[in-house]
């Protein structure tokens, strides 16, 4: 392990719980990210979160208004498996008094042994990139940050069209209820290639809405909308086609106050000029990066935008 400026060797990396939530928390706050205490919780339940502790113990302010207790993280990252053959990485982060001393890169080298032969994709930020390149990660597409509010203009309704896959003139969108889940897991899978079942179990709890689109008597898309203190994400969203995902993210936001955020692919034409057209600007560009020479699986022309930039 590395060790700091005083030459004080950091700990062994550990598997984090949920009592480590407000470390976590702080930790984000340390790095100038928003706490999103929800979004951790849900990690700690559903994934893998790895951490360091800081050597010192930490500040005794925890940097959100709380104390910050016993002890501190250095750095942590977050391993989110599905199945066997596909993982992602989120939540990379280093505490500031702690950057430049190999930590990240320790992070990293113990989350993907842990990932075996699976296929490993990550968002990177221009911060991030360079230790994903020296690591073997490989570029296959982008994504940026739309937001704003969402302007609802009728002006600018969904013409009704009808494409390879869906008439939107006989589409519909609902609420989900819990007797959908197996649908919505079933279409997840065809179009992600992968079991994302207990993550998307804990979506109705986690997501303030969660809409079905309903094309005839089956399920052919949903998406959801949560809360990240500055704005409501919508995501994620999975869809036959560009029409469907935009009834369902039209019906999503037209309930949303505030802030709106899309995380889109910028190089897909189906939703970017909309979302521009509806209010919401670019913003926030990142390399979507690939560990593995596994082929995407499943359907990605389908994946429209992801449940969080964490879970890839």
């Amino acid at each position: 392990m590395p060790s700091d400026r005083d030459g004080v060797p950091f700990p062994p990396v550990r598997r984090l719980r949920p009592d480590d939530l407000r470390h976590c928390v702080r930790l984000s706050v340390d790095r100038g990210w928003l706490p999103e205490k929800a979004k951790w919780s849900l990690l700690l339940e559903v994934s893998e979160v790895f951490g360091i502790d800081a050597p010192d113990g930490g500040d005794r302010d925890g940097g959100d208004g709380t104390d910050g207790g016993d002890g501190a993280l250095a750095g942590a990252v977050v391993l989110t498996r599905y199945g066997a053959d596909l993982a992602s990485v989120g939540m990379m982060l280093v505490a500031a008094r702690y950057g430049r001393m190999g930590l990240g890169r320790a992070l990293m080298e113990h989350l993907l042994a842990e990932a075996g032969d699976a296929t490993v994709t990550l968002f990177a930020t221009d911060l991030g990139k360079p230790l994903y390149d020296k690591l073997g990660f490989r570029t296959i597409r982008r994504s940026a940050a739309f937001t704003g509010p969402f302007r609802a203009d009728p002006f600018l309704a969904e013409p009704a069209v009808t494409t390879a896959t869906t008439d939107n003139s006989k589409m519909r969108t609902r609420p989900a209820a819990a007797a959908d889940m197996a649908s919505i897991i079933d279409v997840d899978k065809a179009a992600f290639g992968a079991d994302r079942s207990r993550l998307l179990r804990r979506l109705p709890a986690f997501a303030g809405q969660l809409l079905v689109l309903e094309t005839g008597r089956s399920i052919a898309g949903f998406a959801a909308a949560w809360q990240n203190h500055t704005s409501t994400v919508i995501g994620p969203v999975v869809a036959p086609d560009g029409a469907a995902a935009r009834r369902l993210i039209g019906d999503l936001a037209a309930g949303i106050r505030g802030q709106v955020r899309l995380d889109l692919d910028p190089d897909r034409p189906e939703l970017p000029p909309w979302a521009v057209r509806h209010g919401l600007q670019p913003a926030g560009l990142n390399a979507v990066m690939a560990y593995g020479d596994r082929p995407p699986p499943g359907d990605p022309a389908r994946l429209f935008t992801p449940i969080s930039i964490a879970l890839a």
